[in-house]
């Protein structure tokens, strides 16, 4: 199989939209890779996952799903579609089944940086404006990081609580990228999560936006992942 023939769709997180992996769609464009943004609303995991599910089900082909942060809550429920192949997670929570973010976060390592989350209002969340940038975005120059902080996407506390059914990594081959300097997701828990998954690790030095900021190291681990599951699909 051309590797080419396989689509990548990219899946964000809380509190952002699409838009942040602009940096990462060009490379992996260049490259000549099919690739999609999807935009979930983060408004509950089911919503998320049928919105993920509508990208892959307009897809001809097998399909390598991409998710950061929240966005692996939305590929290890979505990637049990029968077109996912393969998965890639950002710094991203990586759950087992009946697990959420909810529950992860909870069981955060001692000492952990506790994000700047505000108390929730109309069942959304929102980081504190003032703190989004040391918090997710230390690395990210201060005018993109200040306009991500100003254009928040509520993030639902149904998208938070949402537990998932099964999860897609015990059935099918995963990569993992750590961001060593997260202030949102412990780096040992990205460590923990991801061993747990026997996914293929790399680290990288970032903050939480990471694909943000260091889009060609995410799209390196990201066309890794898309030549070795179009490999394994060719056999």
């Amino acid at each position: 199989m051309n590797t080419l023939a396989l689509s990548i769709v990219l899946i964000h997180g809380g509190f952002v939209d699409g838009s942040g992996w602009e940096g990462v769609y060009n490379i992996l464009k260049k490259d000549g890779y099919d690739v999609s943004v999807v935009q979930n609303p983060t408004t509950s995991l089911a919503d998320d996952v049928a919105f993920t599910k509508r990208i892959v089900d307009a897809k001809s082909g097998p399909v390598l799903l991409v998710g950061h942060s929240y966005g692996g809550v939305v590929i290890t429920e979505a990637g049990n579609d029968p077109k996912v192949k393969g998965l890639v997670y950002v710094a991203a929570f990586a759950p087992d089944k009946g697990e959420s973010v909810d529950s992860l976060i909870k069981n955060s390592p001692p000492g952990a940086p506790v994000p700047p989350i505000l108390p929730p209002k109309d069942g959304f969340l929102l980081l504190d404006q003032a703190k989004f940038a040391a918090s997710f975005a230390a690395d990210v120059g201060k005018q993109q990081a200040d306009f991500m902080a100003a254009s928040q996407v509520p993030w639902g506390v149904a998208a938070l609580t949402g537990a998932v059914t099964e999860a897609a990594w015990k059935n099918k081959p995963s990569w993992y990228l750590v961001a060593k300097d997260d202030q949102m997701i412990p780096p040992a828990a990205q460590r923990a999560m991801s061993q747990r998954a026997g996914s293929t690790v790399v680290e990288v030095p970032g903050s939480h936006a990471v694909y943000v900021s260091r889009p060609a190291e995410v799209a390196r681990l990201i066309a890794q992942a898309a030549k070795a599951t179009a490999a394994a699909q060719a056999k």
